[in-house]
């Protein structure tokens, strides 16, 4: 670095002159001398990295791959609430106490098949399609696993509801093997369903009794006689039971199965499939399982009537326990005694079955059957989600390998002296490096990774941080050519580093604001780029120069590149030429474009607080006449050229350089690209052309919608998006729940929990129950239950079967409203005996008397296990078991202990139609205002289910991405105008960036992408990877001297290449997520991402140096001149154009100053630069 001398320090020889140049007194000198002091600290960085160059190297190459070495504990989240639900948000609060009332599992899990026709459109309501339907679902039915020496088949693995406990023995058994699974299916309708049913037990002197032979009445008669059945009769009376499955009509009347009781058996006729479909169908129980239509069936189309015509889609649904609950139901059994039973054995058992069933329903049907089955699992969305979060090493090492070929070849040049291509390998290898320790810091950190981590981060980390790769080597070839050997690096650090660290910065920055965004899964992505980010940052900033100055010391033993074992065959020498040396002659500049570099003293006038500098001697000069921008551009703010081979000036032979090697795209951007960019048509053409751009983004946004389904993610053209596209397009069907909480009385509050109820039911999103079926909630089916029993004893009372002092006689339901009746609820008086005609269970406002409430919801749960298992009451805590005993004689009988007071209880509820997010939106807005009306009334209660857990996001997701965008361009604009020094630049990249940003959200208009929390992000980091394009242009015009247009031109030729080469390198990134299996990937990543940075390309090497060239702020640093009476600065010539001449000698004195505090002799002043005269010349 050039030391700043005092008057007192300078040589005897030196004369000054009469009256030395200044800095113009308007010029900012505190910006001046800010940036120089943070140049000067890079300066001794990079001196002190390339004296050490070796040790740096080793040192940061043992920590970074210490930090690599932490992806080894990294945890890869895959649970889709974990990953999407807000985090702190009122949904995420609402799940907490839905876990920890009761846990962390569910009631069961699902398995569904969908059935279409091959034909778009085709009908499916015909005896032909449901008998394609059941020997796909009867092929799926009979799946058996066998696993740790077990066998595992449906009846033992699937979720049967409400089993009742019968204290006969034989009948226990006999409906534990019996007892149906749940199967929503359309084939209940018809006495095939029953086949589906895998239970069977013995008795003697019957054939097996399965559903397909099984009629539960006859089968009472029969063994009334046995055994004492009352209270299972009348459980399934209650229950509506019925025949069960032999009272329906068989589908095919000529089975040889069908049983003599189907409606069709002996008139041999098909049913009519539409009219048995209509409204729906039943499980065994007619009361407790109804299956709703729109449950089975998809793309209906009625008549004038309202009746069923056809439909394009049949769904059945297989229930299967959780892990949990499987677990659970076998913990101790027989069967699993020497197996080391496990919830995680469970969950495998599960999860095998259900892989095994999607595969065998899916080549259930012949290829060339008329009808098409699809089959999906709770397992396969998990597999889905472990495979899209799974790193693709093939194109990890593709990416990588194209870009290190890429680094390589544009590198490497025919001068051996100037080519780099080892650096661009080393460079590349050293990102690579850099992003592995950022991940493994994040993983060390605790911070989980996600598809976006694994599917995305590597590459466009790699891209981002190339960049700057190509920036400090493209400057390091550029250096001033009497920069001191040792001093090489510092010089680059110094004329670099502030680019990088505001590029860095604001990357960091952006990926940091972008954890606005509440969404766990996006948030961890961010953080994680912004450790990547600032992790190649230190790369670039302390490790890289080291390879470039053991790449200098083998440019200085002139060895071949990439080949360095091997000597140079047309060695190049720099040449150094000091003031002494040059004397009074003329340097021929147009043979080598050479740039002379002399030292000069400066000192600050303490009159005047003007920075001094003075001049040795000068030379003279000859510019090219073939160089349009001339010689002015060669400056220390600009791209500098090594002095190498001057002719004549050593006896040496030097190599001519090829013509080719002038091929470059500085070379580009100086005689063909600036002065065609920056001639008035042009500049009007540019405004023009992003003025329309902007419109029409303006007008795309519009466009833009919000949602992301499950279809955008899964793969187009395999199985999976095949079903979840037919299942959003027929069944598009969510199971909620209303629950509500503890801190209110239920037994007070029961007109406000009907309240609720309806008002919910209300919602245009809700699916309502059939006219004749009453609300499926457990507070309707216990008062219906109430009454009842009620119904049961005034019978009973009437009829003298019961009375004040004994129940026996009368009916087990008259029993249990007798016990009820007499309960006080006080401890110290329990029974009151007046109260059985004085009271009801149930008031005429159908209200249970509060002190009943809890000791009725004992009953009721012990005694109804279907109506209870139909409600989904789930509650918390849950009532005491209480078995009813009508022929005890004690009395212990007659108390019954009350449940505890209710802190969760659920409400079940159908949402349909949700086809866009607008619906979704609409619906919970919808249940959140019910809640709310609630609340006023004293009711606690959230609506919970998987619309709100994944689409309430977008309730403030746009306030969310305005909020953060805006937040960060505040950022942006402090932190270039804190590095820069200049606001008025710093406003420039501000509105570039934001121009940016919005018309990157118009063509995702256009693209028809939708806004979700993934492009969010994507958003928001545009403004902080648009800073790459836009700050190396502004940094240039503002250290660079003369008019705005040559500022431009000189910022265009210094920054082109380097700018190109990082869109280029960033593009090649991202030409790897192109070749993901993920359409999703490709749609929300790879487009967007490539669309980012095209739009940075154009803004940063077209509307930035028009606006620059326009709207630029003044130089910071002013070249003042100083010249003698005999030589006159030619007139500057007259017109907006890139056009000057050169004078034929230099002025007497001539002093530039950069912001590095170096001094450079050049050429005077070309058209447009501003000279300051000295006071007492005219002006």
């Amino acid at each position: 670095m050039v030391r700043s001398l005092s008057l007192g320090e300078l040589p005897p020889s030196y004369t000054p002159p009469a009256r030395p140049p200044q800095i113009l007194a308007g010029s900012l000198q505190a910006p001046l001398w800010l940036r120089a002091h943070f140049q000067g600290l890079l300066f001794s960085l990079g001196c002190r990295i390339q004296r050490h160059c070796g040790k740096v190297l080793f040192l940061g190459l043992v920590a970074f791959g210490a930090l690599a070495l932490g992806l080894r504990v990294a945890v890869i989240e895959t649970d889709l609430e974990q990953l999407w639900v807000e985090v702190d948000s009122r949904v995420s609060q609402e799940l907490h106490y839905t876990r920890e009332k009761l846990g962390e599992e569910t009631a069961y899990t699902s398995q569904m098949l969908i059935q279409t026709a091959r034909q778009e459109g085709g009908n499916v309501l015909t005896a032909e399609a449901l008998g394609l339907h059941l020997q796909a679902a009867l092929t799926a039915s009979k799946v058996q696993v066998s696993l740790y020496g077990k066998s595992w088949d449906l009846n033992k693995i699937c979720y049967k509801s409400g089993v009742p406990l019968i204290e006969n023995g034989m009948i226990e058994r006999m409906i534990e093997k019996l007892f149906p699974c749940v199967i929503l299916t359309p084939l209940d309708c018809f006495w095939e369903g029953a086949k589906l049913q895998g239970g069977s037990a013995y008795l003697p002197g019957r054939p097996d009794i399965q559903w397909t032979n099984l009629d539960p009445q006859r089968l009472l008669e029969e063994l009334g006689p046995f055994a004492s059945l009352e209270g299972f009769r009348e459980l399934l009376e209650k229950a509506q039971v019925g025949q069960a499955y032999v009272g329906r009509p068989c589908l095919d009347p000529d089975d040889p199965y069908c049983p003599p009781s189907a409606p069709n058996h002996h008139s041999r006729q098909a049913p009519n499939v539409a009219r048995e479909l209509s409204g729906g169908c039943h499980g065994f129980s007619h009361k407790f399982m109804h299956w709703q239509e729109e449950l089975l069936l998809g793309g209906t189309t009625r008549g004038l009537q309202g009746q069923l015509l056809r439909a394009e889609a049949l769904q059945s649904t297989f229930l299967l326990m959780s892990p949990r609950q499987l677990y659970e139901h076998f913990r101790g059994d027989y069967q699993t005694h020497d197996i080391g039973w496990s919830e995680e054995q469970a969950n495998t058992v599960l999860q095998t079955w259900q892989r095994r069933f999607v595969q065998l329903a899916q080549e259930a049907l012949p290829a060339n059957a008329s009808q098409q089955i699809h089959a999906f699992s709770s397992t396969s969305l998990d597999d889905i989600l472990h495979e899209f979060s799974e790193v693709s090493a093939t194109r990890v090492v593709g990416g990588y390998l194209l870009m290190l070929a890429y680094a390589c070849v544009t590198m490497l040049r025919w001068d051996c002296a100037q080519s780099q291509g080892a650096v661009g390998l080393a460079g590349v290898l050293l990102v690579a490096l850099a992003v592995a320790s950022g991940l493994g810091l994040c993983a060390l950190l605790g911070i989980t990774f996600n598809a976006a981590t694994t599917q995305v981060l590597p590459f466009l980390a790699l891209g981002i941080g190339v960049d700057d790769i190509f920036l400090l080597a493209h400057a390091f070839t550029k250096a001033p050519p009497d920069t001191p050997l040792p001093e090489r690096m510092g010089e680059c650090l110094r004329r670099t580093g502030t680019s990088v660290a505001l590029t860095s910065i604001n990357n960091m920055v952006a990926f940091f604001m972008a954890i606005l965004v509440p969404i766990p899964a996006l948030r961890a992505f961010s953080l994680q780029a912004a450790i990547v980010v600032g992790c190649n940052f230190a790369a670039v900033m302390l490790v890289f120069p080291a390879i470039l100055s053991l790449d200098l010391c083998r440019r200085h033993r002139q060895r071949l590149d990439v080949l360095c074992c091997f000597s140079s065959p047309c060695p190049a020498q720099v040449i150094q030429i000091l003031p002494q040396e040059l004397g009074d002659r003329t340097v021929p500049v147009g043979v080598a474009h050479l740039t002379a570099t002399v030292q000069a003293f400066t000192h600050c006038e303490a009159s005047s607080q003007h920075v001094v500098t003075i001049l040795p001697p000068q030379t003279h000069l000859i510019s090219p006449p073939s160089d349009p921008l001339g010689s002015e551009l060669y400056s220390t703010g600009g791209s500098t050229r090594d002095l190498l081979g001057q002719e004549g000036a050593r006896p040496k032979a030097a190599c001519r350089p090829l013509l080719c090697a002038h091929w470059t795209l500085a070379h580009f951007a100086r005689y063909q690209f600036a002065p065609l960019l920056l001639q008035t048509q042009a500049k009007a053409l540019v405004l023009v052309f992003f003025g329309a751009l902007l419109g029409l983004s303006l007008y795309g946004a519009t466009l833009v919608q919000d949602g992301l389904a499950l279809t955008d993610v899964v793969p187009r053209g395999t199985k999976e998006h095949a079903f979840l596209s037919a299942q959003l397009r027929y069944f598009s069907l969510y199971e909620v729940a209303l629950v509500t909480q503890g801190g209110f009385d239920y037994a007070h509050s029961q007109r406000a929990l009907f309240d609720l109820h309806q008002r919910f039911s209300s919602l245009k999103a809700v699916l309502p129950p059939p006219a004749s079926q009453a609300p499926r909630t457990w507070l309707h089916y216990y008062r219906s239950w109430l009454q009842g029993i009620q119904a049961a004893f005034d019978q009973d009372w009437a009829s003298g079967r019961i009375t004040r002092h004994s129940y026996r006689n009368g009916s087990e339901d008259g029993a249990l409203a007798y016990k009820l009746l007499i309960q006080t609820g006080n401890t110290q008086e329990p029974l009151d005996f007046n109260q059985l005609t004085t009271r009801k269970l149930v008031d005429k406002e159908g209200l249970i008397p509060p002190e009943l409430f809890y000791m009725g919801l004992t009953v009721w749960v012990s005694s109804d296990p279907l109506g209870l298992a139909a409600s989904q009451a789930n509650f918390y805590p849950p009532p005491p078991e209480w078995l009813h005993d009508k022929y005890d004689t004690t009395g212990e009988n007659l108390r019954i202990p009350a449940a505890q007071p209710l802190e969760f209880a659920q409400f079940p509820f159908l949402l349909h139609g949700l086809q866009k997010t607008a619906d979704f939106v609409e619906a919970i807005e919808g249940a959140r205002a019910a809640c709310t009306e609630a609340g006023q009334a004293g009711v606690h209660a959230y609506p919970s289910g998987s619309p709100f857990l994944f689409w309430e996001q977008y309730l403030g997701l746009r306030r969310c991405f305005l909020l953060a965008i805006c937040i960060l361009l505040v950022c942006t604009f402090l932190v270039c105008a804190l590095l820069l020094l200049d606001p008025w630049t710093a406003g420039l990249i501000v509105l570039v960036l934001a121009m940016m940003t919005v018309e990157l959200f118009g063509i995702m208009g256009f693209l028809g992408i939708k806004l979700s929390a993934i492009p969010v992000v994507i958003l928001v980091a545009s403004v902080g990877i648009g800073v790459e394009f836009t700050v190396h242009v502004a940094l240039g015009f503002l250290t660079a001297q003369g008019s705005r247009n040559l500022r431009a031109a000189r910022a265009l030729e210094q920054t082109f290449a380097p700018v190109t080469d990082g869109a280029v390198s960033t593009l090649l990134g991202l030409l790897m997520l192109a070749g993901s299996n993920f359409d999703f990937i490709i749609r929300y990543f790879f487009v967007v991402l490539t669309v980012l940075t095209l739009l940075g390309l154009l803004h940063g090497l077209l509307l930035l140096p028009v606006l620059l060239s326009i709207l630029g702020p003044p130089p910071q640093v002013v070249q003042i001149y100083k010249e003698s009476p005999q030589v006159l600065s030619p007139a500057a010539p007259r017109g907006s154009g890139l056009r000057w001449g050169m004078p034929a000698t230099l002025p007497q004195s001539f002093a530039r100053v950069t912001t590095s505090m170096t001094v450079a002799l050049h050429p005077p002043p070309l058209p447009g630069a501003y000279v300051h005269p000295a006071p007492d010349e005219p002006t």
